[in-house]
């Protein structure tokens, strides 16, 4: 696999003797390589790997560190996640650290795959034996290194400081870095590990809480909270607050002191064009060619009446033919005569002739005659029904069944037809006063319109919670979700399981003797849920919410519905209600409370879900696990309080843990908080300053020893720092 977006390579790897050691600082977040004795690393890159395909030829590569803008045109990043080697602060994945330290020795300067120069690598406190022999391996068995040492970043940071005279010989190194925060007590120069504290927060989760934040408070851009954009947006607003609780109620109170804390992030915004009136020869030109469409359009409507009545009139012609044929037909070949024709009677080809011809009129635009069709009445239309079951034959009595239920449906039709033309012209009456109230006075009209539909909104509401919660015995509804079966249910469905428990208490007495008695059948009536008078469809106050909703959409362009209202009883759903359009406002995003809330779960992570001390909390923890014969350097360590790691840049954190220490120290104790010259380069420092040193070869093993002593060696494995 191809590499791309690669640094520029180094090209004086052949000027440095075998023995300058390369000094790796392998951080979750960054890696740093350089050689010892230099003051600044050669180059940092992000540690991490990511493998898109080529939009091209699909061909996979491996892209080490950040993402290069100008390949996202080349290459598919969308299926292609980022992956890290480190679990927390621990290496795990050892084939994707594989490819880190080949990027980063080729980029230094190695030819071949043999590294003839020691390496000194950083590691977390208290690295897992494991990670450190697989590490050992990797580098042994695949680069053929001749010796390796391991060093904690934290350790290195405050040697280095030391160094500058910024912390004392004794004191406590507070590391917040990418995942992890460790605080380590420095004796006499060396680090004591037994007494270490961790917690598993780190920059990741500031980033990726502050992320959630923006997300759910502008659900409309989303897509533009990239981590990388969130992380740079961290980096430059957000800063510890040295009071949370007073901090936020400020916020909360909206004071004036918090204007001076918000920060804006305004996106990229389009404001939409302008329509300009449209001058006299636009109007013309558009007038011209709606005249010409019109025309085309009257053309061919023109052809198409002309086409059909050419249609109506050969089909008139030949239905008058087959009658003129039918009249010389003799009585007993009509029947075969019409087999041929595709009609049962001479009647039905005389109404073929009727319908064409009244076809044909109105095509042609002339008056069409209209028959008034008399009812018969339901004696002559039904002759069996009034007629008593004994005097009908079995075959009358079957042509009784068909036409009553033909007359019971044809009257149910007929008033179903009836009450929705009442409706209508109700609804027409109705709409034609709510005309004239607006055309009277337009405002107090609006606003009672408006009144109205939250009054029905309010109602429709409280109905469906009624319907999902249920009502008690008394009457009086239930506010909780958490009720039985029988607060849910209302009068009828009482009433059916009564019934269905009453039926199957009786049935396991004895022997099954149902159906014997006639009532026993009206049972299933009773528990029919046709009686159930809870109706589940829309009622009369969401029909009117609906109509409602939709008058004052009309009218009233700002309005925007609240509640979605129900479609009415007639089948009419509403229509979508309208929305204003997005401002400049919409696309600037707004830096309140998050400024301080997302790195506050550094010293609060239950925020968060995490169940772990906070910075401030770990000082203390680490100073009470020191044995006791340390215990009288207690005084000492919190002299020298030093901050380092990429959360330590956050403003305010300085007096935040200052304050904190303070609260767990006895009254009066000399307390001293300073921060690292350079939080995220000073480990790199140190081990440089470290590894140029003339003690450094005594410190560290080589493949053979690795081979000879194995594991439990590596076990035991502690650099020294004291220089």
């Amino acid at each position: 696999m191809s590499l791309a977006m690669r640094p520029s390579r180094q090209t004086d790897y052949s000027l440095f003797p075998s023995d300058c050691p390369i000094v790796i600082d392998n951080g979750a977040f960054n890696c740093r390589v350089g050689w010892a004795g230099e003051t600044d690393p050669r180059f940092t890159f992000r540690n991490v790997i990511q493998k898109p395909k080529h939009k091209a030829t699909g061909e996979s590569v491996s892209i080490i560190g950040d993402l290069d803008p100008g390949l996202m045109k080349y290459f598919d990043y969308t299926r292609a996640p980022l992956r890290s080697p480190f679990d927390s602060n621990v290496v795990y994945q050892f084939e994707t650290m594989e490819y880190i330290l080949d990027y980063a020795f080729e980029r230094i300067g190695v030819e071949g795959p043999k590294v003839d120069h020691p390496i000194l690598i950083t590691e977390c406190v208290c690295n897992p034996v494991h990670s450190r022999s697989k590490m050992a391996e990797l580098l042994f068995e695949t680069y053929g290194i001749p010796s390796v040492a391991y060093g904690v970043d934290a350790a290195f940071s405050y040697k280095h400081n030391q160094k500058l005279g910024i912390c004392d010989n004794d004191g406590l190194v507070v590391c917040s870095g990418f995942t992890t925060s460790h605080v380590i007590p420095i004796l006499h120069g060396e680090p004591v590990f037994e007494a270490s504290c961790r917690t598993n927060i780190g920059g990741y989760h500031v980033t990726d809480y502050m992320k959630q934040l923006l997300s759910l408070q502008y659900p409309y851009h989303v897509s533009s909270f990239a981590w990388e954009k969130v992380e740079h947006l961290k980096m430059e607003h957000c800063y510890i607050a040295l009071d949370y609780a007073s901090e936020s109620q400020l916020f909360q109170k909206g004071a004036k002191e918090t204007d001076e804390k918000v920060r804006y992030w305004q996106l990229p915004y389009r404001p939409p064009p302008v329509e300009e009136e449209p001058s006299e020869e636009e109007l013309a030109r558009k007038a011209a060619i709606k005249e010409k469409q019109g025309q085309r359009l009257r053309e061919m409507a023109a052809a198409k009446r002309s086409s059909r009545i050419t249609e109506f009139e050969n089909e008139l012609q030949g239905l008058e033919f087959l009658l003129q044929q039918l009249e010389n037909v003799e009585d007993h070949e009509i029947p075969f005569f019409l087999s041929e024709t595709g009609y049962v009677s001479k009647q039905e080809i005389e109404s073929a002739v009727a319908r064409v011809t009244q076809s044909l009129r109105k095509a042609k635009g002339e008056p069409v005659e209209v028959e008034e069709k008399t009812e018969s009445p339901s004696s002559e239309k039904y002759p069996l029904i009034n007629i008593p079951d004994h005097m009908l034959t079995p075959e009358q009595l079957k042509q009784k069944k068909r036409q009553i239920f033909i007359k019971t449906t044809s009257e149910g039709k007929l008033r179903a037809k009836q009450k929705k033309q009442e409706e209508e012209l109700e609804r027409e009456r109705q709409n034609q006063q709510d005309e004239e109230k607006r055309l009277e006075n337009p405002e107090l009209y609006l606003e009672q319109l408006r009144a109205k539909q939250r009054e029905l909104a309010q109602r429709v509401e409280q109905r469906k919670k009624l319907k999902t919660n249920g009502t008690r015995g008394n009457g009086t509804p239930v506010l909780s979700g958490n009720v039985g079966r029988g607060e849910r249910l209302n009068a009828a469905q009482k009433e059916r399981m009564r019934l269905l428990t009453t039926a199957a208490f009786d049935r396991g007495k004895g022997e099954d003797t149902f159906g014997i008695k006639d009532e026993d059948w009206q049972l299933y009536k009773l528990m029919s849920r046709d009686n159930d008078d809870n109706d589940e469809g829309p009622n009369e106050d969401e029909a009117e919410l609906a109509r409602v909703t939709a008058k004052l959409q009309e009218i009233d362009p700002t309005f925007v519905t609240l509640v979605e209202p129900s479609p009415p009883a007639t089948g009419n759903g509403s229509e979508t209600p309208h929305f204003r359009p997005l401002t400049a406002e919409d696309y600037r995003i707004t830096l309140g409370i998050e400024r301080f809330r997302c790195p506050e779960i550094l010293f609060q992570p239950h925020i968060v879900g995490i169940d772990q001390a906070g910075l401030d909390e770990m000082v203390g923890i680490s100073m009470r696990r020191l044995k006791p014969e340390l215990l009288s350097h207690g005084e000492n360590l919190c002299n020298s309080v030093l901050l380092t790691g990429g959360n330590c840049l956050f403003p305010g954190i300085n007096e935040r843990i200052l304050t904190g220490i303070q609260k767990i120290r006895p009254f009066g104790s000399s307390i001293r908080v300073c921060r690292a010259s350079d939080p995220l380069l000073d480990a790199w420092h140190g081990a440089s300053m470290i590894a140029a040193s003339p003690s450094f070869s005594e410190q560290v093993f080589s493949r053979q020893d690795y081979m000879e002593k194995g594991e439990e060696w590596l076990r035991k494995y502690q650099i020294r720092y004291t220089i």
